[in-house]
């Protein structure tokens, strides 16, 4: 935690020192409630992770898929350690989304505001996920498969099935990187393309872990908001009042919600 704030720290100076037009305003008065809630959460979910019963026998033959909701039924019983070790890739591969703004000589110009971004972004979303698992302490639906391992199954890990901490990281990772994408070239014939990986790399994560029988269709589709709305609305918060583009339209009416990506 304290390296956490050491970096964070480093990353604020660089990103308030630095020159040049860039789509971000940030200032200590602004960005010290992102730490606050970064920190704070990460902090808090860590120490009530620790405080997780484990599963018990007892409890694992008390279970029962009947008592689960019907959309998330058919997970019970999954288990399957490839599916695992691919959803590892996507969830390690996804963190280098960001690290790509290196590449363009703009954008390389305001890494320090970025990473800044994305710091806060990692903590507030990890410390959300954090708390809710250790809050929530739903069992893993490979608790009712004879191929886990007694390892696997009496864990604290066990019992952190809701939601999904791969997904949301995933998530956060891909749409912050479409976000800053698009407030740094609002006009890149790119961006149908960046948009579509964010939106299908998280996708894939989260049909992975169902399938690896570690979280349940709930569990990922909770997890893809989460990480989703984070990584759209920390950048979204930082954009200078000119900056007018928007890559994410929610529309709500009457029995009726519209999620729409607008590229120009």
């Amino acid at each position: 935690m304290k390296r956490l704030v050491i970096l964070w720290f480093f990353l604020v100076v660089l990103a308030i020192t630095s020159f040049g037009q860039s789509p971000y305003a940030l200032s200590w008065k602004k960005e010290l409630p992102y730490l606050g809630v970064g920190v704070g959460t990460l902090g808090a979910g860590f120490y009530l992770s620790t405080l997780s019963p484990i599963l018990t026998a007892d409890e694992r033959l008390s279970l029962t898929p009947m008592k689960i909701n019907g959309l998330d039924r058919f997970a019970a019983g999954n288990f399957s350690e490839a599916a695992d070790r691919s959803s590892n890739l996507f969830l390690l591969g996804s963190h280098i989304a960001p690290f790509l703004f290196l590449v363009d000589n703009h954008s390389r110009s305001k890494f320090g505001q970025i990473m800044s971004l994305y710091t806060e972004v990692a903590a507030i979303n990890l410390g959300v996920t954090f708390i809710t698992k250790s809050l929530v302490q739903r069992p893993r639906p490979f608790v009712f498969s004879e191929d886990a391992p007694d390892a696997l199954v009496y864990n604290q890990k066990a019992k952190a099935s809701f939601f999904s901490g791969h997904t949301s990281v995933t998530a956060a990772n891909t749409f912050f990187a479409a976000s800053v994408f698009s407030d740094f070239f609002p006009e890149s014939k790119w961006k149908p393309l960046v948009w579509g990986a964010a939106v299908t790399i998280p996708a894939i994560t989260a049909y992975l872990r169902v399938a690896a029988g570690k979280h349940y269709p709930t569990d990922v589709i909770t997890g893809y908001a989460v990480g989703a709305a984070v990584g759209i609305l920390v950048p979204h918060w930082h954009r200078n009042k000119g900056v007018k583009n928007k890559a994410v339209r929610v529309d709500l009416g009457y029995n009726a919600t519209k999620l729409t990506w607008k590229f120009n």
